[in-house]
């Protein structure tokens, strides 16, 4: 330390003694200094651009050219200082392999992985495989309105109309499924995408009273199933582009999923179809043409069974999407669905012999009807706010009224939205819907709207009692009030293999609820739902009693969505939620020692490969 601080004294002393006896040189000419500037220069202007769009966070303004002095720097190469005998890297995949970024493993879904598509198959450079393996298993605890008859009750001599209400459901599900898919797929459509997908089905019920889950009161309180459905079975192709940003058209050909609305409100299922779609402008705009000639349903399961005919039930669908219309951040779509059903000399009943084609409903008849879907929907936001809604309005003919027996003019409509509004890491909810009712029972217009296939996700969901229960409809005919996992109030058979039902009392129902991300594994959602009937006329022609209220009851529910690892391939659900009767509700189901609430407890583990 003595020694550096003398000769850092040295130097100071005698520095300009130095400098004068030295080279008198300058001394820019002996260190030339080297002042490189730095140019931020935008960018050419892409002359594709799309108008109104921008890069998110993208600022009007750029702050002033950053000038930089570093005297004594060296310049960066030339271009030409570089090797030109280069030898080209086949693929992206090929490169990370070689540099040792990558690790594969067969049975690791998170890192890069053959078996699921993320890289091509062995021998070929744009030939993908994806495989995907689901469990699902539910664990359904319930209670519903239960009519019971001298046949069906377990309890001799009695003279109520109502029998116990619990009940249970177990159901398995293995899914396994395969795509091949041909192009490089991170940056344009496929080119060919062949698509198989198989269910296999396990479930059991049990129940507290007899003729629940069969017509056959021998058959006891118990019913154990399995079934084996195929639930995807397509072949896509890309037919071509139609601009450098990739717009396209493609065509998909067989059994495949497909949704008209952003919620399931109208039709949502995987059905035998044909279905042309594509977009344009840049994704901006996206259309779909399908046809589906509808499959029959496994009674217990909800699986397509290929095994019968399809059905004479037929659904055409045209759509388009736009979006940023008409405000930034919201996708608008409109659609027409025409539904044709020629079910009408038919009559089916379902794997536990209970009729459902007629509906055991009026006079008993099955029907054909035409009708024609005309639909707004939007989801989004708007600023701040979230926003999902949806419209409907059902025109069309129904061959046979069920009062009349006569031809009758199908006009309902529908609506619903929910908005919501997010605060840091918790969103509220309101809930809002309505579906008209049928005023008139026996005039020559059916006012009840009514949907083709619905899977609501709204006001709750499943996790909610009055979406995810079947509510029977006792005295009235060997209907429900609503369809499991549905929401409108339609008198249906089935919601699965049954026909619409336009005569119907109509749904009201308003509500809110609220999402809460305690952790990055764990939301916590509730809700609060009030029901009504929106037209009880319906009820009370079936039911032959002079007063029915439109109040059906209150809903409240509260679900948790537990994911571990942070992603999909790992969860766990559990629910649980009340239903506490309205006038409505118990002008139609009161009894001796009636129930005064009703459960739905749902516990569902999902894991996927």
């Amino acid at each position: 330390m003595r020694l550096a601080t003398f000769l850092l004294a040295s130097v100071a002393v005698l520095g300009p003694s130095l400098a004068l006896a030295a080279d008198p040189a300058p001394a820019h000419e002996k260190f030339p200094s080297v002042t490189p500037v730095i140019e931020q220069v935008p960018p050419a202007k892409d002359p594709e651009l799309i108008e109104g769009r921008q890069r998110p966070g993208l600022q009007p303004s750029y702050p002033p050219a950053f000038v930089q002095t570093n005297p004594g720097a060296v310049l960066p190469p030339q271009a030409s200082s570089f090797p030109t005998d280069q030898i080209p890297v086949p693929d992206r995949w090929r490169l990370s392999a070689a540099l040792g970024l990558v690790h594969p493993r067969r049975f690791d879904p998170y890192n890069q992985n053959t078996l699921k598509g993320d890289r091509p198959l062995k021998g070929t450079e744009d030939w993908f495989l994806v495989l995907n393996g689901i469990s699902d298993t539910v664990v359904e605890p319930r209670s519903f309105p239960t009519g019971i008859t001298p046949q069906s009750t377990e309890r001799p001599g009695t003279l109520d109309a109502f029998g116990r209400s619990n009940s249970l459901g177990l159901s398995q599900t293995f899914i396994a499924g395969a795509s091949l898919i041909k192009g490089s797929t991170a940056f344009k459509p496929s080119e060919w995408d062949f698509t198989v997908s198989v269910a296999f089905n396990f479930n059991f019920a049990s129940a507290s009273e007899r003729q629940l889950l069969s017509v056959n009161p021998s058959r006891g309180l118990e019913r154990i199933d399995g079934f084996v459905g195929l639930q995807e079975f397509f072949v896509e192709r890309h037919l071509r582009n139609v601009s450098d940003r990739y717009d396209f058209d493609a065509v998909r050909i067989g059994i495949q999923p497909f949704t008209t609305d952003f919620r399931g409100f109208l039709f949502q299922d995987s059905q035998l179809g044909i279905r042309l779609f594509g977009d344009r402008d840049g994704n901006r705009w996206q259309y779909n043409l399908a046809f589906f000639d509808r499959l029959v349903k496994d009674t217990n399961s909800g699986l397509n069974d290929v095994t019968q005919a399809p059905r004479k039930d037929y659904v055409a669908i045209a759509n388009v999407y736009r979006q940023d219309f008409p405000f930034p951040g919201l996708t608008s779509q409109l659609t027409v669905v025409y539904n044709a059903s020629r079910e009408g000399d038919d009559v089916v009943f379902n794997k536990n012999g209970f009729p459902v084609i007629p509906a055991i409903i009026g006079n008993d008849r099955a029907r054909d009807y035409d009708v024609v879907y005309l639909g707004y929907n939007a989801d989004g936001h708007i600023g701040r706010f979230n926003i999902t809604a949806s419209t409907y309005l059902a025109l069309g003919q129904d061959r046979n009224n069920i009062f009349t027996g006569k031809p009758s003019d199908i006009r309902a409509w529908f609506a619903a939205a929910e908005p919501s509004y997010d605060f840091d890491w918790f969103r509220v909810r309101l809930s809002g819907l309505y579906a008209s009712g049928n005023h008139d029972p026996r005039g020559h217009t059916e006012t009840g709207f009514d949907s083709i296939m619905e899977n609501p996700q709204f006001a709750g969901a499943d996790a909610s009692y009055f979406v995810r229960q079947s509510i029977p409809f006792i005295g009235g005919g060997g209907v429900g009030l609503n369809g499991p996992n549905g929401i409108l109030l339609d008198l249906r058979s089935s919601k699965d293999e049954g026909q619409s039902n336009f005569n119907n009392p109509g749904t009201a129902l308003l509500g809110v609820g609220a999402d809460f991300d305690v952790l990055p594994q764990l939301r916590i959602t509730t809700n609060i739902n009030h029901v009504w009937f929106a037209d009880t006329n319906v009820i009370k022609a079936l039911r032959q009693q002079g007063t029915v209220s439109n109040d059906l009851g209150w809903d409240y529910s509260v679900s948790t969505i537990w994911r571990p690892r942070m992603t999909q391939n790992i969860i766990f659900r559990l629910s649980g939620a009340i239903f506490e009767p309205g006038a409505g509700f118990n002008d139609l189901f009161t009894s001796v020692g009636h129930d005064s609430v009703f459960y739905s407890i749902l516990l569902n583990t999902v894991l996927a490969f």
